[in-house]
């Protein structure tokens, strides 16, 4: 009798899959399937320091800043986001060069996810000014890049080591 049981299982399945149209019964249960997708911060990785190395009066001083990364983990459906950079002017002490003889160029970028991110070279300032823009966000996604700072050494600079602070945010 078990045997006559399980064949005639078997068929009700057979005939099920065969004509998927099958009215489902009355007493067949439903489950509502849920989950949460969750979602984070924009933020954004830097160099603590970088050295650019050396130059004569007169002539331009440019190296690699190194590795900038915008993280984007605020899965939106339309995810926009700037980066902004200003930089004091730079001293060594007893004399100043302008923040303006300093130029940042992002120069390539490369992303994971779904963002487009655009690169603007500038002259820099005391004034934060676009550098790398986001747009057409969807989801979490990144950007990267290795920005080269230059700066125009002034005919009249006096020698020493040089500092100035860069500061570059993301919003």
């Amino acid at each position: 009798m078990l045997a006559r049981s399980l064949s005639v299982a078997a068929v009700a399945a057979a005939i099920v899959l065969v004509q998927p149209g099958l009215a489902v019964a009355a007493d067949d249960p439903n489950t509502t399937v849920t989950y949460t997708v969750t979602s984070g911060a924009l933020s954004m990785s830097a160099p603590v320091s970088a050295n650019l190395g050396s130059g004569a009066p007169g002539t331009t001083i440019s190296g690699a800043l190194g590795t900038v990364t915008v993280t984007d983990d605020r899965a939106l459906l339309s995810a926009s986001w700037t980066v902004t950079a200003s930089e004091t002017d730079f001293t060594n002490g007893a004399s100043t060069i302008p923040a303006t003889d300093a130029g940042y160029d992002p120069g390539s970028i490369t992303t994971t996810g779904t963002i487009t991110a655009t690169g603007t070279p500038v002259t820099l300032s005391g004034t934060a000014t676009p550098v790398v823009t986001g747009s057409a966000g969807v989801g979490d996604n990144t950007a990267t890049w290795n920005p080269t700072v230059s700066v125009s050494v002034p005919t009249g600079a006096v020698g020493g080591n040089y500092t100035g602070t860069l500061t570059q945010s993301v919003a």
